[in-house]
């Protein structure tokens, strides 16, 4: 792998990759002195990267803010068209959020982040929205937690080490509580995360596996604690999380 002090890194993709990823849900549209600050470049920089941008057709701009176009799905179309998953997820999703009435999802993890690819939303319970590329840290969620669980220690190591893990709310694991806890996940195939990521928000979630076994990805539901109890989790998602997810590996060792 490349590093930024290798000969092999290319420092200026990097930071117009930064300049995209500047743009988010929560800052669709940013001036100029925004993307440098968010992108942590020099103004300068920033306006050269995105004026090259625009004339890409990837940046649009009223002369005072700047905004992504759709032509930026073209950048992850050759990923999600390569990857087969979240084809063969999606019917499967919804017919398990049809069943237990509830937002359920798919997630890949990426560095020390999991990422939504696949997604059938029935509710908002999140102070975030959340769509296919939404990303959060691994270490507190569940999809995140079964992806850790499904590599060697050794790299569990290098991502937990990668993501400096905050105590995102007064329920979050840390330090060996949390390194316990994804040997749990590893021995018992499944995750539970009650408020953890956010207050209020439980979810569970199961591995999903290729054809040579390892996990590729993972699935979950995910509710509020106002409104499902942590034993319908378990005793009612989960076991119909787990059918969903054998189905859905019958069709990836097909694929």
């Amino acid at each position: 792998m490349s590093t930024p002090e290798s000969g092999e890194f290319v420092q200026s993709f990097a930071r117009g990759l930064a300049v995209i990823r500047a743009f988010d849900g929560q800052h669709p549209e940013l001036s100029l002195s925004e993307v440098a600050r968010r992108a942590e470049i020099t103004r300068a920089a920033a306006r050269r990267f995105l004026l090259t941008l625009e004339t890409l057709g990837y940046v649009r701009t009223d002369g005072r803010t700047f905004a992504l176009t759709p032509r930026v799905l073209e950048l992850g179309f050759s990923y999600l068209s390569s990857l087969s998953l979240p084809e063969i997820a999606q019917p499967h999703l919804e017919r398990l959020s049809r069943e237990v009435d509830e937002s359920v999802s798919a997630a890949v993890l990426d560095g020390t982040e999991m990422i939504y690819v696949a997604r059938v939303p029935t509710r908002r319970i999140m102070s975030v929205r959340i769509t296919i590329g939404t990303r959060f840290p691994a270490y507190a969620t569940s999809m995140g937690r079964v992806l850790l669980a499904g590599l060697p220690d050794a790299v569990v190591d290098e991502v937990l080490a990668a993501s400096a893990p905050q105590r995102l709310t007064d329920r979050t694991l840390m330090g060996e509580d949390l390194r316990a806890e994804l040997v749990h996940v590893r021995e018992q195939g499944w995750s539970i995360i009650d408020g953890e990521l956010e207050q209020g928000v439980r979810s569970a979630a199961v591995p999903l596996r290729g054809r040579d076994g390892r996990v590729v990805a993972a699935v979950n539901v995910s509710t509020s604690a106002t409104r499902d109890s942590l034993e319908r989790v378990t005793d009612v998602y989960l076991p119909a999380l787990l059918a969903t997810a054998a189905n859905i590996d019958a069709e990836l060792r097909l694929a």
